[in-house]
């Protein structure tokens, strides 16, 4: 059945659209904060400098995820973005293994509010509300700047698999930043289209498509989120071990699957068959308006990732597809 895209997903395409963004936020202070993480998390935290940021994991000692989370230096603290749920259980966790090292651990989640700005013309709304020349600073890093009259955190983002910013401030200023970005140009996207366009561009959220049971190179997060040339971190073994002595070869892969154009958008959890055999699940689902049809992204068995083979879910015909889809 064909569905036209809202003015919210062609915003976030073709102009620049307002996220709200459902991430909760942990703040690490003193001089030991970066090395502390350096064991934690899967990425090289230590290799940060102020004004940059990296995508990293935290995983158990079997190598499966705690979470995801965006790591930011701010120069006198580090941001850690994760998901709004999970924020209370990462700050005890963090603050439960501190023993000597002069790191403070502190969930800011309800002091801060956190808002998108994401699409191609995204820098150009910055522009017209002021913030222009930081905008340009920030293009692969972390800037503090003004917005709307308040002092905002500026991060180059690609949170929902395409290019954007995300604006950080507290909680008493987010209305103002928001109505400043408003009126230069930016439209409100839903839910809905956020989720459009990220299962489009391929992008995998904990909390949806990602959980306790996965492991980070079961969602083709080797890139993104892990350094094979930094130190131990809890849960490396398992990982060097898929990848070295494995080859890569995991029980099951993150794959994205394209329905006929007539077949209902399937349910989050729906099984996913080939013939009469169960080969994994759907975990994330939307109608994509820039393929005119419905998109799944699923776990299936590894003998059943090949682009191109046929499978089924909720009674519509798909087929596995390479990520992303657009």
């Amino acid at each position: 059945m064909k569905q036209d895209s809202s003015s919210g997903y062609t915003a976030l395409r073709d102009g620049a659209a307002l996220v709200e963004m459902p991430f909760g936020r942990v703040m690490l202070r003193g001089i030991d904060r970066r090395a502390y993480l350096q064991g934690l998390l899967t990425n090289d935290i230590a290799a940060l400098t102020p004004g940059t940021g990296c995508y990293a994991a935290m995983l158990t000692a079997q190598g499966r995820m705690i979470t995801d989370m965006r790591v930011l230096e701010l120069g006198d603290a580090v941001l850690l973005d994760v998901p709004v749920r999970l924020a209370p259980g990462v700050r005890d966790h963090l603050d439960r293994f501190v023993f000597s090292e002069d790191v403070q651990v502190e969930d800011v989640t309800a002091a801060t509010g956190e808002l998108g700005l994401y699409g191609p013309k995204a820098i150009e709304v910055l522009h017209v509300a002021g913030v222009a020349g930081a905008a340009a600073g920030a293009l692969h890093g972390v800037t503090r700047v003004r917005a709307g009259g308040r002092d905002v955190t500026l991060v180059r983002a690609d949170t929902i698999g395409i290019a954007g910013f995300d604006l950080i401030a507290d909680r008493a200023s987010m209305d103002t930043v928001r109505a400043a970005l408003t009126a230069a140009g930016a439209l409100a996207a839903s839910n809905a289209d956020v989720e459009a366009v990220r299962i489009e561009s391929g992008r995998p959220w904990f909390g949806r498509d990602l959980d306790a049971d996965t492991i980070p190179l079961e969602a083709g997060l080797e890139d993104r989120a892990i350094s094979r040339s930094k130190g131990c971190y809890v849960g490396q073994e398992v990982i060097v071990r898929v990848q070295d002595r494995g080859h890569g070869r995991v029980a099951r892969r993150l794959v994205g699957l394209t329905f006929d154009a007539a077949s209902p958008v399937p349910s989050s959890a729906a099984v996913v068959r080939a013939a009469e055999r169960e080969v994994g699940r759907v975990t994330s689902a939307a109608w994509s308006p820039a393929l005119a049809r419905p998109i799944a992204l699923a776990f299936v068995h590894r003998d059943f990732v090949e682009p191109g083979t046929h499978v089924q879910a909720d009674g519509g015909g798909a087929i596995v597809s390479a990520l992303p889809f657009v």
